[in-house]
Order: structure tokens, then sequence, then C-alpha cells
């Protein structure tokens, strides 16, 4: 949970990075990748990463532009990226410019509960986190290269001239 502005804005710009560097690997063949029949596509899951933040945010009261919770992904993963910067720059300048230290603890309707908007903000987080770790096993397995985010990553260690680590 953050109990200041300037935690949210350290810790989201690094995932916001994060983020960015998983779907920089997507391609436009790789976004219908499934793993077991009807479930979710790699567009599908980067696509709930992207609609999240103006879905969730924007029961703050913040206006976070962003497409429909339920609307269907592009085709275009370019899009998908170019959809997910605007939305996060958008949550990074709102909050910044329009929250205090004190606003986290205001409390949203939310899902039926009420939630302090410092817990809304660590779910958005933990939230993208979670399903940029199911993205990146399903572009494994869909042959695309994986980024580092927390460490190299296997490609990376051979860019290193290191055996990948087991």
């Amino acid at each position: 949970m953050f109990s200041t502005i300037k935690d949210f804005i350290f810790i989201w710009s690094q995932e916001f990075e994060s983020t960015q560097k998983v779907f920089k690997h997507l391609t436009n063949g790789s976004l219908s990748r499934e793993v077991v029949p009807g479930g979710r596509t790699l567009g599908r899951l980067a696509w709930h990463i992207v609609t999240t933040i103006p879905e969730m945010l924007n029961r703050t009261g913040l206006t976070i532009p962003g497409p429909e919770h339920t609307s269907t992904p592009p085709a275009s993963a370019k899009e998908i990226f170019d959809t997910y910067n605007k939305a996060a720059e958008a949550l990074l300048n709102q909050v910044r410019e329009l929250w205090n230290d004190a606003s986290l603890q205001v409390e949203d309707e939310m899902y039926g509960e009420k939630w302090k908007r410092s817990n809304t903000l660590t779910a958005l987080v933990f939230h993208q986190i979670h399903h940029r770790a199911q993205m990146m096993v399903l572009m494994r397995q869909a042959g695309l290269g994986v980024p580092g985010i927390y460490g190299p990553s296997k490609e990376e260690w051979a860019t290193m001239g290191m055996p990948p680590q087991e």
C-alpha cells in the first residue's frame, strides 16, 4: 500500500517501463496465441492490462482515457502498445497533478466495497505484474523473446557473454 504520491510515482514509473518492454516484444501474429482452447490470448491479456487502467482508476474520479473494459482487443500490437502508453502516462500525470498524500486515504466505491485510493493503486500495480507474467509464459510458448524484468532473461544472459542461469 502506498503512503505517498512520490512512492507511487516511483513504482508506477518502473512498472510502466517493464510493461512497455513486454509489449514491445509482441507481434501481430502472436496476439492470437492461447495455451488452452478458450483461454485468454496474448492479445486479450495485453488488452486487459490496458483497459483496466481507466476501468479501475476512473472509479476514483480520475478521467483516464482508454477503451471500454469489454472492448475487443485490436489486431495490432502497436495499437495495444500505444493505447497502453497513453493510459499509463495519463494515470501518472493525473495522480501527480490532482492528488496529494492525503488523497490516498480517500475511500471510493470499488466492486461493491470501499477501497482507499492507496489500496486501489497497489491493486493496479499488482494486477499489471500478475498479467504481465502470464503473458511472458505465453510469449515463450509462442517462440517470442522475453525481456528481463527483475533480472536478465535467458536471451539477455547470452548478450552479456554468460550462460543462462539454471
